[in-house]
C-alpha cells in the first residue's frame, strides 16, 4: 500500500493568535475563515498546504509533551516554495518588515535560491526558489 495525503496541515503553537494572524496577513498569506476562530487560524500555504496557528494552550491540548522554546530550540523547519528569487526576497522582507526575525543570510546555488525568516512566534520558515529542469 502506498500512503498518498491529499492535504497537509502542520500545527505550530503560537502565543498571540492575531498578533499572528496580523504578522501573516501583512506577509499576503490568507486565512480559511471556516477553520478559524479565537483558538485557532487557518493559514493558507498554497493549494491543500496549510498551517493550523494554535494558541499555546489549545496545541497543549494535542499532546502530553512541553511545547517547544522557539528561543532555544527547533522541532521545525517550515520550508515554502516561491515562484522567483524576486519573490522569494519579497516574502522575507515582507517578513521581517511585519515583525518576523531575520534567520539566515540568502543563499545561492545557482539552481536554488533561499532565504529564511523567523515568524513572530519563533518559527522558523525557510523561502526557496528552485529552477525547473526545463528552463536550463
Amino acid at each position: 500500500m502506498t500512503v498518498k495525503a491529499q492535504h497537509i496541515f502542520v500545527n505550530l503553537p503560537v502565543k498571540d493568535l492575531n498578533k499572528t494572524k496580523a504578522f501573516f496577513t501583512t506577509i499576503g498569506f490568507e486565512f480559511n475563515e471556516q477553520y478559524t476562530d479565537d483558538k485557532a487560524a487557518c493559514l493558507v500555504i498554497g493549494e491543500n498546504i496549510y498551517a493550523m496557528l494554535l494558541q499555546e494552550e489549545f496545541f497543549q491540548s494535542f499532546t502530553n509533551q512541553p511545547v517547544t522554546d522557539t528561543a532555544t530550540s527547533r522541532e521545525v523547519i517550515i520550508a515554502i516554495s516561491a515562484d522567483s528569487r524576486a519573490q522569494v526576497d519579497e516574502i522575507v522582507t515582507k517578513a521581517i518588515e511585519a515583525g518576523g526575525k531575520p534567520a539566515n543570510d540568502s543563499l545561492d546555488h545557482g539552481f536554488m535560491y533561499s532565504w529564511s525568516f523567523q515568524d513572530v512566534d519563533g518559527h522558523l520558515w525557510e523561502v526557496l526558489y528552485m529552477e525547473q529542469q526545463d528552463e536550463k
